[in-house]
């Protein structure tokens, strides 16, 4: 989807040179294509109030904070466009900015493939059962088993975006019978109400949803009860996505054959958490999306955003504040 966001460009005489606020993380992002084009200034979570009436574009570097949330009902002026360099933006919608004039854009695009790999991993771990492989390795312990063949099984993937259908395409290359959810059905894609319907029959379960009211929790103990024993489920969407007790108590009650966690409620997982230690989870710190060089893939996505916005173009990747995520996938 593109639109435009309003570009600094008056009636007459020399533009003004735009103000670009970045609510700073580390390595910060590489912006030297915007020298002498943007006035770019950097902030905290404990300025980025104070700073906001003064940005006419806010960069969301630090993705992780709850800053911009919190910041924006304030008063005074407000960026007319807002970036995070994340395909999720619920970490910084609230109604003040939902129902504003602010454009926002996401990092649609940069975490498809990796993500999809990932998943793939997680599914060619748990058939191959490599992590019982790994741990008998570690004890000198040889134990022959049998593994499951993945060719032939079905996955149910929820969650219809670009990342939910390279998840989709690269399991069906490894031969799964793949089922992908959206909000509402159309060709290629099944509706939410047939989701109960799907899960019942799939091996493999995937959640790659954006986090939104309609979501929130979609997967619960009733959800994890209408799965197979022998299913898997894998959340890489958003961890409020999932209701966490329920899954431990699916796991622990053998009703599902196993689970992986790349998101939870609460990240980082808090060392004493006992989710480190149900049988069966698999529990990574957040990093499916993340391969060598995306950072700059995020830095090089938004200058090209930047230089369309600076010369009167339309924005690609533009959210849909209500819904949560960009439409027309």
């Amino acid at each position: 989807m593109t639109t435009s966001a309003s570009s600094p460009t008056p009636a007459s005489g020399p533009a003004p040179m735009p103000t670009l606020l970045v609510l700073d993380a580390e390595p910060l992002p590489r912006l030297g294509r915007l020298t002498g084009r943007a006035r770019v200034e950097h902030t905290d979570a404990a300025t980025l109030a104070e700073r906001l009436p003064h940005a006419d574009v806010l960069l969301v570097w630090d993705f992780t904070s709850h800053a911009v949330r919190e910041a924006w009902p304030g008063g005074g002026p407000r960026p007319r466009w807002v970036h995070t360099a994340s395909a999720g933006v619920d970490h910084l919608m609230c109604p003040e900015l939902a129902g504003s004039d602010t454009v926002v854009t996401n990092a649609r695009g940069v975490f498809d493939r990796p993500i999809a790999e990932y998943v793939a991993a997680l599914v060619l771990a748990m058939a191959k059962d490599l992590p019982a492989t790994l741990r008998l390795q570690g004890e000198r312990t040889w134990l022959h088993r049998e593994s499951m063949r993945v060719a032939g099984t079905r996955a149910c993937v929820v969650g219809s975006g670009p990342i939910g259908r390279a998840i989709a395409s690269t399991l069906e290359a490894l031969g799964v019978t793949t089922a992908l959810v959206g909000r509402t059905a159309r060709p290629g894609v099944h509706g939410t109400g047939e989701l109960d319907r799907l899960l019942a029959g799939a091996d493999w379960v995937v959640a790659a949803a954006p986090l939104t009211d309609d979501t929130r929790g979609m997967f619960d103990a009733r959800r994890f009860g209408l799965m197979r024993p022998s299913a898997r489920f894998v959340n890489i969407g958003r961890g409020p996505l999932v209701v966490e007790d329920d899954l431990v108590e699916a796991l622990t009650s053998r009703r599902i054959a196993g689970a992986a966690l790349d998101v939870l409620n609460h990240e980082p997982l808090a060392p004493d958490s006992a989710l480190w230690a149900v049988p069966g989870l698999i529990v990574s710190p957040h990093m499916s999306g993340d391969t060598i060089g995306w950072r700059d893939e995020l830095g090089a996505q938004f200058v090209e955003l930047f230089e369309s916005w600076l010369a009167g173009g339309p924005l690609a990747n533009v959210v849909d504040k209500k819904r949560g995520y960009v439409p027309g996938h």
